[in-house]
């Protein structure tokens, strides 16, 4: 009667929006949630279907090295997913990003679980069998990445973290040796490599807040978790100014991305996370439109929050005048506020020619050159006062 007790409490938990620490209590929200069987389909679960196949208990995959791919593409930084399965007793099974930039194995041949980063980080993991059912939770907070898996028949659960330390810049420019954990790009993605079976019962994919006061939206200007080393990481221009608003705020940045990934992951982070503002920073890898910038706009405003449209810091290059010059448009076209990143990232205070001391460097020689547009302390902490004379309204 007691482990039924148990049982039944684990599940409750693994199912519930609103989940309870023993440390600190912290509302969650679900951003996906299915409990998988043969009786419907799942046209946003991927995957070849000589691989796998639905059943009463779940989605079975029985062929090696074959992804199934969740196609909900999401950045926010603080989330994670939370897999309901089981395993045979040879099983090695991936959970992955797509891009391959972050991977757990669950290896019950040797009892370990494992980050696959460079070295690797394990556990053992001796509870773990192929008799019981389990949880296993992939967590990720800007530069931490922590799993947890949970065996739901005693309760026993190990847990183990990592944390992305960044160089800074790249080649000569590298200022930290740093330690590459990866940001769990794009789309959430397991498989089986070696084994009998993986058979996953539910996926819930959980933001780790909601009714914010502000979500910040963008490409790497705003993912600085992926390059900045850890020492100074809270002096990030992201993290100032979350670190300043009075209540929750989270950011969506992705490296590489344009304002065509945005428009894609807002629908599937926006609706349900919620937010008063939302500061959007998008145009330095280009695919800027006035048409574009003006969809996602409307789109902001129809979720009933207040969109803020910044300009983009200097770049080596000076593209970043003429993206500047379109959200300018935008902006007068909507009435809405906006912060000049061009003016303190730059020599004159002008928005013209970058000030390299903003900026960290990287060393591409041979192919791009040297790049100075990603934002580091001096920088940051310009960004982040020029703010408070733009949209002070964010920190009321």
């Amino acid at each position: 009667m007691k482990r039924f007790v148990l049982i039944l409490i684990i599940v409750v938990l693994s199912e519930n929006i609103y989940c309870k620490s023993p440390i600190n209590s912290v509302q969650t929200t679900v951003l996906y949630h299915q409990k998988l069987n043969d009786s419907k389909s799942y046209p946003e679960l991927i995957f070849n279907h000589s691989a796998a196949h639905y059943s009463n208990d779940g989605l079975i995959i029985s062929k090696k090295d074959e992804l199934v791919r969740l196609d909900k593409y999401y950045s926010l930084g603080e989330r994670f997913i939370r897999y309901h399965a089981k395993f045979s007793d040879n099983t090695i099974a991936t959970f992955q990003s797509n891009t391959g930039d972050f991977k757990v194995l669950v290896n019950l041949r040797e009892h370990l679980l494992s980050i696959e980063s460079d070295p690797e980080i394990s556990k053992k993991i001796e509870f773990v069998n192929s008799k019981d059912e389990y949880i296993l939770e992939i967590y990720h907070t800007y530069q931490q990445a922590k799993v947890k898996i949970t065996n739901l028949s005693t309760g026993q659960y190990t847990e183990i973290e990592a944390v992305n330390d960044g160089p800074g810049g790249h080649g000569a420019g590298v200022i930290n040796t740093g330690f590459r954990v990866g940001m769990q790009h794009d789309y959430y993605c397991f498989g089986l490599l070696e084994g009998d079976f993986l058979l996953v019962k539910q996926i819930t994919v959980l933001s780790q807040k909601n009714d914010l006061v502000l979500l910040l939206y963008g490409d790497s200007i705003t993912e600085p978790e992926s390059y900045f080393p850890t020492d100074n990481y809270g002096e990030s221009w992201t993290q100032l100014i979350m670190n300043h608003i009075k209540g929750k705020s989270m950011s969506s940045g992705r490296g590489g991305c344009t304002i065509n990934e945005v428009l894609i992951r807002i629908k599937n982070e926006l609706p349900y996370v919620k937010s008063k503002f939302v500061m959007v920073t998008i145009g330095t890898n280009g695919g800027n439109s006035i048409e574009k910038l003006s969809e996602l706009v409307e789109y902001i405003l129809a979720q009933n929050a207040i969109p803020i449209l910044n300009n983009i810091p200097c770049n080596e290059s000076q593209t970043h005048i003429e993206v500047n010059k379109q959200i300018e448009i935008v902006r007068q076209k909507y009435k809405l506020k906006g912060c000049r990143f061009d003016l303190v990232t730059s020599l004159n205070q002008d928005g013209l020619q970058v000030d390299k001391s903003c900026m960290f460097h990287e060393d591409y020689s041979g192919s791009w050159g040297q790049i100075y547009h990603h934002p580091n302390v001096k920088g940051s902490i310009q960004m982040f006062i020029r703010t408070l004379i733009d949209i002070p309204k964010i920190y009321q």
